[in-house]
């Protein structure tokens, strides 16, 4: 008999319906246990939704390992009871609340006000979905408390998720995540927690919406970080949302900066959270941005950019010399807007730059020749920016730049990865090479040649629901008993593991499920299960010096080729090919 068999299901469902708000979830899981399906009924009702890496993420629908009502509900009111019992001022400083626009999302942030307003709380709201980035600047701009986003990113659509800033505006990390999720925990039945509900009137001072004007804020903001903003503003520039929320805010943003000839790709436009031409809409899933590369070499681009749904990752393509698109890697575009800043910043304090553990180690060879400081954090922006914040508190530098290979950047104007910001500044990188005479490719062709060519070439595996959880963890436990000793014809020379020797690390570099292998000749593997979806990642970084006037994209192109092989090795040493 099969575990999932084993389990009386529908009593653990008509526990969970007893207690669910939602009539839609209720009917969902009164289906199921009526179809007699074991294995649907222990997807959702086998295991919990784990709040951690600032928040928790997963499939909307019924029962406790997925997002509703019921789990919003926990979650909202385990996180008013730990602002209330451990952070001063809980009561008299805001929370804020946005959205973005998935189909779930404004009905799950009505819950999230509604629970954290009468606990007793201060909540100030986004009526409109808006992009993450604008929702964590708001909370540093009013000085709250907390702030709550409903988004899951880049997912698929029948994801949401719940993602949570804490009173420094940067991402909750820990141990506050520890403490929060210990508070979720011992949350009561859902429909028995008190909700205020009919908020959206602006008829009670618990709840006040956030203005427009938070956005003319943000614009000035970002008027002063971009020291660099010397060339002309006649590029055309092709950009997509992604069917986000990107699209007023960029468009709005660019415009302001001087870039005119914006075009949004028409398809993509309108916030929709079906995605209905991109099923998985990260700009980093191969083909995702193929419908805007099209209109860009249509219509001549001189650069496309392209926001994931919520706004806060940013994907660059650029002209390639033979005609067509190129897209540039998360490393390529970190690497670019690093140099761009440095070349522009103050010298006194050192600048400080701040990347993760997976991202390019080209970061190490150039950050120093600007007389800067570099801090690398394990993945995740709640690392990187609470990083910036604690190193500038010690007097370790100015934080001005943060950026991780999975198209995340930020500078200080937002305490988490923006793609607004990012938008506007690579475009500056692009009108100043033009007045300098050359292409975006050509300035980074130049930096591989100074400083070596180096190709980070991310694997994915994804294994979904309750197996592939244990095959991932499984995974990752043969990994460290037996590692490979030779991987791409090279020995392993070195091995670190991250789950040891925390002690003797920052904070931000502290003990993961991630282990990093070493390869003669200067190349590494690192291998990690993601922390918001059901994946295991793999990252293979190799280098090798350039001579000038070297064939660069034919040196990068083989120099792949040999990475994306090393990560297949690893993938079949785990026996998850």
């Amino acid at each position: 008999m099969s575990e999932p068999s084993r389990i009386d299901w529908g009593a653990v469902a008509n526990a969970w319906i007893d207690q669910d708000p939602d009539p839609n979830t209720r009917e969902e899981l009164t289906a199921l246990v009526v179809a007699g399906d074991p294995d649907a009924l222990a997807e959702r009702l086998g295991a919990t939704l784990e709040f951690g890496t600032a928040g928790l993420r997963g499939v909307v629908g019924a029962g406790p390992n997925r997002m509703n009502q019921a789990v919003v509900t926990r979650v909202a009111r385990g996180l008013a009871e730990h602002l209330l019992d451990r952070v001063p001022d809980a009561r008299a400083l805001p929370v804020v609340v946005g959205h973005d626009a998935r189909l779930s999302s404004p009905v799950f942030a009505e819950v999230v006000v509604g629970v954290l307003v009468a606990a007793g709380l201060r909540v100030r709201y986004f009526q409109q979905a808006v992009p993450t980035p604008l929702v964590a600047y708001a909370a540093k701009q009013l000085g709250a408390v907390a702030a709550v986003v409903v988004t899951a990113s880049h997912n698929p659509a029948e994801y949401n998720g719940i993602k949570v800033y804490a009173e420094n505006a940067a991402q909750l990390g820990a141990p506050a995540d520890a403490q929060v999720a210990r508070r979720i925990a011992a949350v009561g039945p859902a429909r028995a927690v008190p909700r205020r509900d009919a908020l959206g009137s602006g008829s009670d001072p618990s709840a006040e919406p956030v203005p427009e004007a938070f956005f003319e804020r943000y614009l000035a903001e970002l008027d002063r970080v971009r020291g660099g903003a010397g060339g002309a503003r006649d590029l055309r520039i092709v950009y997509t949302p992604l069917h986000g929320v990107g699209a007023r805010f960029v468009e709005r943003a660019l415009r302001r900066a001087g870039y005119t000839a914006v075009d949004v790709v028409p398809e993509q436009a309108a916030p929709d959270g079906r995605f209905p031409t991109v099923p998985r809409p990260n700009p980093e899933e191969p083909g995702v941005l193929d419908l805007a590369v099209r209109r860009a070499t249509v219509l001549g681009a001189d650069l496309l950019l392209a926001n994931d749904p919520d706004a806060d990752r940013l994907g660059v393509c650029v002209p390639r010399p033979g005609g067509g698109f190129v897209q540039l890697t998360g490393d390529q575009v970190g690497l670019l807007l690093a140099d761009h800043l440095l070349a522009f910043a103050s010298r006194t304090p050192p600048p400080l730059i701040v990347s993760t553990i997976v991202s390019s180690s080209m970061l190490e060879r150039f950050v120093g020749d600007h007389g800067a400081r570099l801090e690398r954090t394990l993945t995740g922006f709640k690392w990187i920016c609470n990083a910036g914040l604690a190193l500038e508190r010690q007097g370790g530098g100015r934080f001005i730049f943060g950026y991780e290979e999975a198209l995340g950047y930020a500078v200080p104007i937002v305490r988490d990865k923006d793609g607004i910001s990012a938008a506007v500044l690579f475009a500056d990188l692009a009108a100043r090479c033009r007045a300098e005479g050359k292409s975006v490719r050509e300035r980074l062709d130049e930096l591989f040649v100074r400083y070596g060519l180096w190709v980070n070439r991310p694997r994915s595996i994804v294994r979904s629901g309750r197996a592939g959880l244990a095959a991932i963890t499984a995974a990752m436990d043969r990994l460290r008993r037996d590692p490979p000793t030779r991987l791409g014809g090279q020995r392993v020379v070195g091995l670190r593991d991250l789950a040891e020797g925390a002690a003797t690390r920052p904070p931000w570099l502290g003990a993961a499920d991630l282990v990093e292998f070493s390869l003669q000749g200067g190349g590494r593997v690192l291998v990690r299960p993601s922390g918001t979806e059901p994946k295991l990642k793999i990252y293979t970084e190799l280098c090798r010096e350039v001579a000038h006037g070297a064939n660069v994209a034919a040196l990068e192109d083989g120099l792949g080729g040999v990475a994306d092989a090393v990560s297949g090795e690893v993938a079949e040493h785990l026996g998850l090919c």
